[in-house]
């Protein structure tokens, strides 16, 4: 707490020897009870239910003048408990720094950026902030960006290290697909109601091999490109998206997927009915000499094909891919809260060895949220799944037949402590 208190002291004293026009302090305090039982995989024989508490627990503090912006993000993530009381320091290193970087912009329509950010586009398929898991994603990276007439582009680098070292550059850390460089391009035209984008990024990653004894030996590289666009259609609203990944699944496989996704959304009074076909490419079982499973890499997958992450969490890559038919309906039950039902059909998209079906299960997710006070807001979900022989076959084996739901209960709590505005002599 005093390193938060510092950085708060800090900005406050760097807005005023800058005169600031605005100086904004808030924080984002999120507690949240799960109940897994089959959550993210299928649920085992003889084993237990899980039950825990997560907190973020993060303070942001901005300032902003006609040129400089900045802005810092400092946040604890733990478990209830996972810290001993009475423990002097904290082993569990849960305190972290998710966002810091500065913005100048040079004119009315050029700005760069520098520093820890979040890279978040479109329905954030692709590259997005992840706000649903309690750390957030971020990208150390540089951006240029151009804005004028309802048009944008950005283009970001990043060059990532591990440690200051005095020799090498070998970059080892490859979890989550952590690269070692990025290359990004992203353009969005708008109109009044309808937008279309366009996404080009190449990442690259740390090559090793084996031979004669282990060792870094250069780069291989995936490069994502396609599209996203949204427009109006009568009553209707059309959403699509299309992405190729080519380059490298790995050092030493070659990459072919794609992904693509059709969606209508009707409002009808208090409300929404949404149906779409999502579908990502992916490996027959039997084996093939070139990897075609796409995977959605940066974006916030949580929020697509359903609640409980069985598909692109941290899992299902190289696999049998995914078609997802889905309807969700969204209905406001006043002006404080609201009921959402989502129902997922899942296929897997390459070919299910030992003449398995290609149906993989029915999700269903429950979400009923609520405004109770000022700055709070209570959400609760219930989901199931209820699974096929081929999604054990998917899912190493686990058997399909136990029950696999999951529960949980979130109260997001969101004060603005403070908005500061001082005129520039």
């Amino acid at each position: 707490m005093k390193r938060i208190f510092t950085l708060v002291l800090l900005s406050l004293c760097l807005g005023s020897q800058l005169k600031a026009q605005e100086f904004t302090l808030d924080a984002d305090i999120r507690p949240r009870l799960e109940y897994r039982h089959g959550f993210g995989n299928l649920f085992p024989d003889n084993a237990k239910a899980a039950a825990f508490v997560t907190q973020r627990s993060r303070l942001n503090l901005g300032f902003k003048d006609e040129k400089l912006s900045l802005y810092f993000s400092v946040q604890d993530v733990s478990t209830w408990g996972d810290t001993q009381q009475l423990s002097i320091s904290d082993d569990n290193n849960s305190f972290s720094l998710f966002q810091a970087w500065i913005r100048y912009a040079f004119t009315e329509d050029w700005a760069l950026k520098l520093g820890r950010q979040t890279i978040s586009y479109d329905d954030q398929r692709i590259l997005g902030e992840v706000d649903w898991a309690m750390q957030g994603r971020f990208h150390d990276a540089a951006m240029i960006q151009y804005s004028k007439n309802k048009f944008k582009l950005d283009l970001a680098f990043a060059f990532n290290q591990e440690a200051q070292n005095a020799f090498g550059t070998d970059y080892t850390i490859t979890g989550a697909f952590s690269y070692k460089t990025m290359q990004m391009a992203h353009l969005t035209k708008a109109w009044d109601q309808a937008s279309v984008s366009f996404l080009f990024m190449n990442n690259g990653f740390q090559k090793y091999t084996d031979e004669p004894t282990p060792q870094t030996d250069g780069l291989f590289y995936r490069q994502t490109s396609g599209t996203y666009f949204t427009f109006p259609l009568s009553v209707l609203t059309i959403t699509g998206s299309a992405y190729l990944q080519t380059g490298k699944a790995n050092a030493f496989t070659d990459l072919s997927a794609y992904q693509y996704m059709a969606e209508a959304k009707y409002s009808l009074g208090k409300a929404t009915l949404i149906a779409g076909f999502e579908s990502l490419s992916g490996t027959d079982q039997g084996g093939e000499g070139k990897n075609k499973s796409f995977f959605p890499l940066y974006g916030t997958n949580h929020k697509f094909n359903g609640y409980m992450d069985y598909f692109y969490v941290g899992n299902h890559a190289n696999n049998v891919g995914l078609n997802d038919v889905y309807g969700k309906i969204a209905l406001a039950l006043g002006e404080k809260s609201a009921l959402g039902l989502n129902t997922h059909v899942f296929f897997a998209n390459g070919k299910m060895a030992s003449e398995l079906s290609q149906n993989l299960g029915t999700e269903l997710d429950l979400v009923f949220s609520k405004n109770i006070a000022k700055y709070i807001k209570m959400n609760v979900g219930y989901s199931q799944l209820f699974a096929t022989e081929s999604m054990s076959s998917v899912k190493g084996g686990i058997p399909s037949d136990n029950i696999n739901c999951w529960g949980w209960t979130q109260l997001i709590i969101n004060p603005r402590l403070l908005t500061h505005t001082v005129k520039q002599n």
